[in-house]
C-alpha cells in the first residue's frame, strides 16, 4: 500500500458567494492535483471543478456517484484507485462529505484499510448555524428530518425540547426546502413560549443570508403579521432549538466535568 494515497474531504460551496471568500486557497491546489473523485451528483461536482479551475480538463477525471441510488456494496470498488496509489477526493452537493451528506462509508472503508484520510477546511452549515444562533456550541445534535406526519412531528418536537431542557443541549435539524416556512410555523405554535428558535438560512451568501434567533412566543407573533415578509421556501435552510438557560451558553467546561471538580476540591478539603 502506498502510504501518500490519501482520500480528501472536499467542502464544497453552499451559495453563489466567490470561493475565495469561502475556501482556502490551498484547497484549490489539492482538488486540481486530482484525477479520482467520489460525488454526489456528477453535474455540480463538473460545475464545481471548473468555478475552482476553467482550465480544467473534466473529461480526463473519473468520477464515482454516491448518493441515494448507488449499490452500497459497490462502493469499497470506488477506492481502487487508492489501492493503486492514487489519491482521490470525496466532495458532496454542498458543504462537507460525511455531514448530514454522503461520503462517511468511503471514508470508513478508507480507514479499515488503513489509508490516511485528509478533511480540508471549509463551510458547514451545522457548525455555521450553531456559531450564529447563540445556543449552546458544547452540547448539540443534528437530527436530519423531522417525521413528515404531523403528529409525529410534534412528539419528535417535544422530546427535542425537554432534551434541550434537561441537558442543554442545542439541537438542529433541516427539512424540505420548499416546506421551510410550513415548519416554522409549526415549531411556533407547538413549542414552549420561552423556547428559543434560530433559522440560519443562505449561510455564506453575502445578499440573501439570514440568521435570526427569537423566542417562540416571538416568532409566533411575527408570522401572525400581516407585513412580515419573510419566505424561507425553496432556500437551504438549518434550525435549531435551545431550551435550556441563557447562563449555559458560555460554559468552558460541562457541568459533569464542573461538579466532578466540585466535588474533588471539597473532598480534599474534607481530608486536609
Amino acid at each position: 500500500m502506498d502510504k501518500n494515497a490519501t482520500l480528501y474531504l472536499i467542502p464544497v460551496g453552499m451559495s453563489d458567494a466567490p470561493y475565495s471568500a469561502v475556501l482556502p486557497a490551498g484547497n484549490i491546489d489539492i482538488i486540481t492535483s486530482l484525477r479520482y473523485f467520489i460525488v454526489e451528483n456528477l453535474r455540480e461536482a463538473r460545475r464545481f471543478l471548473k468555478r475552482c479551475d476553467s482550465s480544467i480538463d473534466i473529461d480526463s477525471l473519473t468520477f464515482f456517484e454516491l448518493n441515494r441510488h448507488t449499490d452500497l456494496a459497490a462502493v469499497g470498488e470506488f477506492l481502487a484507485p487508492l489501492r493503486r496509489g492514487e489519491s482521490m477526493g470525496v466532495m458532496s452537493d454542498a458543504g462537507c462529505p460525511a455531514v448530514a451528506d454522503p461520503g462517511a462509508l468511503p471514508v470508513a472503508l478508507a480507514q479499515e484499510e488503513g489509508f490516511r484520510v485528509r478533511p480540508l477546511v471549509g463551510p458547514s452549515s451545522i457548525l455555521m448555524a450553531v456559531m450564529g444562533s447563540g445556543f449552546n456550541g458544547q452540547g448539540f445534535a443534528f437530527h436530519g428530518y423531522l417525521p413528515i406526519e404531523d403528529s409525529e412531528k410534534a412528539d419528535a418536537l417535544k422530546r427535542l425540547e425537554n432534551e434541550s431542557r434537561r441537558n442543554s443541549m442545542t439541537q438542529i435539524f433541516i427539512e424540505t426546502p420548499y416546506r421551510n416556512m410550513s415548519l416554522l410555523r409549526f415549531m411556533a405554535e407547538r413549542l414552549g413560549d420561552a423556547t428559543r428558535i434560530c433559522v440560519a438560512c443562505d449561510l455564506t451568501d453575502p445578499d440573501k443570508e439570514y440568521i435570526r434567533t427569537l423566542t417562540a412566543q416571538q416568532w409566533r407573533r411575527l408570522l401572525g403579521a400581516s407585513d412580515h415578509g419573510l419566505n424561507l421556501d425553496k432556500r437551504p435552510a438549518v434550525f435549531l432549538i435551545y431550551a435550556g438557560g441563557k447562563e449555559d451558553v458560555q460554559q468552558t467546561k460541562s457541568k459533569r466535568h464542573t461538579s466532578a471538580i466540585s466535588r474533588h476540591s471539597k473532598k480534599y478539603r474534607r481530608n486536609n
